[in-house]
């Protein structure tokens, strides 16, 4: 009896779940759990075996080999100095894979204004090796620690002088009248292979096509299809409405004269649109969503 191929893939459990779970769902995979408790998920292709880990722990049991491939941020990447192959970058706008900063802030009132105004000071993060590569390129010397968490409260309560920590927008900093002055790293989430395990053909195979996959789900983010009917006479005054990807779609209807149009615009401009495309002559405007987008 031939052995089930099956490909290993470790997912984030946390603040990327939501995310990594809906982009898979977009790209064709519906992930479930049985509970939320539970750390192995239901996947509905019997070739791909998940498991969910810490982001911060991915990247480490792909680069030995306990997992083929798995999604994780760039920032846990350099801070594991983990060895592997970066498929591609999962970056979209929508939930929380979209890129991140690792900053050094300090408080408002503390008169540090760079890094190397924070020499033999002390400095707390969970990124705790990127942060001394940060200094020790810059030859600051510094004193690292790690934080567990609440990582804000130890530099307003006077534990430390500054932190490294996660930031999207900034607020959570301010909240706390902290100011950044220097960032330590930019990240993305990635999706990666064990360096062994992309050598394999299949396997190698099957990364490929869920990265082809998750790539044209991404793609279609805060886009959407836009279908409609034109006569001759209005139609290069329509087209010239569209701001179309590449060039719309045109093809003749079975009655005389009329056309059928069919483009992909970007999300947030489709309600200003479509008054203007009816004006121009534009009838049965269809808007439908796009689950992927493969260029």
């Amino acid at each position: 009896m031939k052995k089930q191929r099956i490909l290993k893939l470790g997912l984030p459990k946390g603040s990327l779940q939501e995310a990594t779970f809906r982009i898979f769902k977009k790209a064709g995979f519906n992930i479930s759990l049985s509970s939320e408790r539970s750390y192995f998920p239901a996947i509905d292709d019997r070739e791909i075996e998940p498991v969910l880990l810490r982001a911060q722990e991915v990247s480490r049991y792909v680069a030995d080999g306990a997992l083929d491939c798995g999604i994780t941020g760039n920032d846990w990447i350099l801070e594991n100095k983990s060895r592997v192959v970066r498929i591609t970058d999962l970056v979209y706008a929508k939930q929380s894979l979209n890129k991140v900063r690792w900053v050094l802030a300090v408080p408002e009132k503390s008169g540090i204004k760079s890094p190397r105004d924070l020499r033999n000071k002390r400095i707390a993060t969970e990124l705790v090796n990127a942060t001394k590569d940060y200094f020790r390129k810059r030859k600051v010397s510094v004193d690292v620690e790690f934080s567990w968490g609440a990582t804000e409260v130890k530099v307003s309560s006077g534990l430390v002088d500054a932190i490294v920590e996660l930031t999207e927008t900034g607020r959570s900093l301010r909240e706390n009248k902290l100011v950044e002055i220097a960032t330590i790293c930019e990240s993305t989430t990635q999706f990666i292979a064990n360096t062994s395990s992309y050598q394999n053909s299949w396997k190698k195979a099957k990364m490929k096509q869920i990265a082809l996959l998750l790539d044209g789900a991404i793609a279609a983010e805060n886009k959407v299809g836009l279908k409609m009917n034109v006569r001759k006479q209005d139609l290069e005054k329509v087209i010239r409405r569209l701001p179309a990807l590449k060039r719309p779609t045109i093809s003749n209807l079975s009655q005389k004269n009329w056309f059928a149009i069919e483009t992909i615009i970007d999300e947030n401009v489709v309600r200003l649109l479509i008054p203007e495309l009816k004006k121009s002559g534009a009838t049965g405007i269809i808007e439908y969503p796009l689950n992927k987008l493969i260029y």
